[in-house]
């Protein structure tokens, strides 16, 4: 987590929102799928508004009926494989083909959190980005001059005007026309010519429908472009500052501590501790007892019997209950051993030994612990 934090702020410092645009799944499901979709069944923006404007009759009913029923339907598909991340797709198999009186949490949630997608890419749409979403509120502090944005060159568009194809007086004027077609297809409704605001998702819509306009005047593209305000200002192009090769040199430290601590982890981690209030025990007249509590974690996907031996292979070790301890898959497992020495073996009243983990004749641990005997052993 620590690491996506840092590449986070690398990323928004050189490009931006470019992620917001381009790769959030709340933009591409809002885009790519609910906004089309409500294209389909309603119309374009201008048919819309129409729509809206109109009585409530029977075909108005129809459309905004359809359309909340696709709408929920889209979102209970998304909160289903939402959850699918959160507990597994074996556990929401269990919930979809089992009675829903075994699973009524698990049910609960789904209607829950597709109840929050319809109402997000219903009614709350872009607002998510703007109030909701953590990430628009810290571009504020990552961004900086020389960030690439979505930006407006002024100092080519101002003063606007409104001019038409090859006018004479052209000239007088920036090659903005005032046309607010950049307004009308910004989905956060700002206007782009303002400046860097929090609100842009860095769609490039507006860059879209500016390009189109400039192509019917006569006017070279690009008014609108990604661009940092540096090189709006003075013409600097985009550059690697001393800002974001500092945040570079934080996330190589952090990246490689994350995989010196992959590649150094263990399938199983084991902790053995003596059983607390319990002293030795004398096994008959040549041989003395400690009991020993070990809790194991699995962090793979099956289940691991661990066997235990003594490293030395001086005495033996006694399970309770079952000849292994196994550990479940992706959970935990516990049990309780006894480690037997001779007394011959004891020269001191703390002895440190060395207990092997196998699973089967593998070995995937070992653990150091410490033998309490007597203070003085006779033979």
């Amino acid at each position: 987590m620590v690491t996506f934090i840092f590449f986070i702020i690398l990323f928004t410092a050189a490009f931006g929102r470019l992620f917001c645009g381009w790769a959030c799944p709340q933009t591409n499901f809002m885009e790519m799928m609910f906004r089309k979709i409500e294209f389909w069944i309603l119309g374009d923006a201008a048919a819309q508004k129409q729509l809206a404007k109109a009585p409530w009759d029977g075909n108005k009913i129809f459309k905004y009926s359809i359309k909340h029923i696709v709408f929920y339907a889209l979102s209970f598909v998304i909160a289903n494989f939402f959850l699918a991340y959160i507990i597994g797709m074996k556990d929401l198999e269990k919930i979809i083909t089992e009675p829903f009186t075994k699973h009524i949490g698990g049910l609960s949630a789904i209607m829950v959190f597709s109840a929050v997608f319809y109402a997000v890419y219903a009614f709350f749409r872009e607002q998510a980005c703007i109030v909701v979403c953590p990430y628009g509120r810290l571009q504020s502090v990552l961004l900086d001059r020389n960030s690439m944005i979505v930006a407006y060159d002024y100092k080519r568009g101002e003063p606007r005007g409104h001019l038409k194809k090859n006018q004479e007086d052209s000239v007088q004027a920036g090659d903005c026309i005032d046309c607010n077609h950049c307004v009308r297809v910004c989905p956060t409704g700002i206007d782009i010519r303002n400046g860097v605001q929090m609100e842009c998702v860095g769609c490039t819509a507006c860059i879209d429908a500016c390009d189109n306009i400039m192509d019917k005047i006569g006017k070279p593209k690009g008014l609108i472009r990604y661009a940092s305000e540096n090189s709006i200002e003075s013409g600097e192009t985009l550059k690697y500052t001393v800002r974001m090769k500092m945040y570079t040199l934080l996330l190589f430290v952090v990246v490689s501590i994350l995989s010196f601590l992959l590649l150094t982890r263990k399938d199983v981690d084991v902790t053995i501790m003596r059983t607390p209030g319990i002293m030795y025990q004398e096994m008959g007249t040549d041989s003395i007892a400690n009991l020993y509590n070990l809790k194991a974690i699995n962090k793979t996907l099956q289940d691991v019997p661990l066997t235990l031996k003594l490293e030395d292979g001086i005495g033996r070790i006694q399970t309770v209950g079952f000849s292994y301890i196994n550990v479940v898959k992706e959970g935990q497992g516990s049990g309780s051993f006894f480690v037997i020495l001779p007394k011959t073996a004891i020269k001191e009243r703390s002895t440190h030994i060395v207990l092997g983990l196998y699973q089967g004749d593998k070995k995937i641990a070992t653990a150091k612990t410490n033998f309490l005997g007597p203070i003085k052993v006779t033979d």
